[in-house]
């Protein structure tokens, strides 16, 4: 990989098991076709193009980010929308705002490697339904209009977009330590199925189991915000 290479990267708060598995599947069946290519998420870096050169100050950043932070609880509540602005329908985030928004002003720290301006205001949020048919959005609102989750995030993840546009985890940073923080292979995150870390999940079920440059045109960008 030459010197002038670039790759895309997001960093994430995984929905952790079982939930990221049920809101991937739900997002499957109404007929979004990225669902198997983007781990179940709350965004904390929408898709960034960088030098890949510069992959060592990114983790390196990330893990002083991630030293600082502490656990705290996500809860998810029902869904909304952010149409008609952009074709998509999102499970809310109702605990965990302030947290998941401190979280990407310091990951998008304008003295780091990963400054860059968002195109909207942040908003928290997990992705059921993009760019697909109005019928098909409507559906996905008013299917998980009952989804209820709530888990203690520990950390958060970096993930790189492949060539095929599917999102493959790269490294996992835990809250309150910067060291220790177990690398994991670029083959061995598929992007089939949700990341794993982002916390353990409280004993309820979910209440329905029914910048730098942009991404490559050849990709559908996910929506992240």
């Amino acid at each position: 990989m030459g010197t002038g290479a670039t790759v895309t990267l997001g960093v994430s708060l995984a929905v952790p098991e079982p939930y990221g598995t049920v809101l991937q599947e739900r997002r499957a069946s109404f007929g979004d076709t990225a669902a198997h290519g983007i781990p179940t998420h709350i965004t904390l870096l929408p898709p960034t193009e960088v030098r890949a050169a510069a992959r060592p100050a990114i983790e390196a950043h990330l893990a002083r980010v991630a030293l600082g932070g502490r656990p705290f609880t996500v809860r998810l509540s029902g869904t909304g929308t952010f149409r008609p602005l952009s074709p998509v329908v999102f499970v809310q985030v109702v605990e965990g705002v302030l947290e998941c928004s401190r979280l990407q002003e310091q990951v998008r720290d304008p003295q780091g490697p990963l400054a860059r301006e968002l195109a909207f205001p942040y908003h928290p949020h997990v992705t059921v339904a993009h760019g697909i048919d109005d019928a098909a959005m409507d559906r996905a609102d008013a299917e998980l209009s009952g989804f209820e989750a709530s888990w203690t995030a520990a950390g958060f993840a970096l993930y790189l977009q492949g060539e095929d546009c599917v999102w493959r985890l790269q490294r996992e940073f835990a809250f309150g330590r910067s060291e220790g923080v177990p690398s994991v292979p670029p083959a061995a995150g598929t992007g089939t199925g949700p990341a794993t870390l982002g916390g353990t999940p409280h004993t309820s079920a979910p209440a329905s189991a029914a910048g730098p440059a942009s991404v490559p045109h050849t990709c559908r960008p996910p929506a992240t915000l």
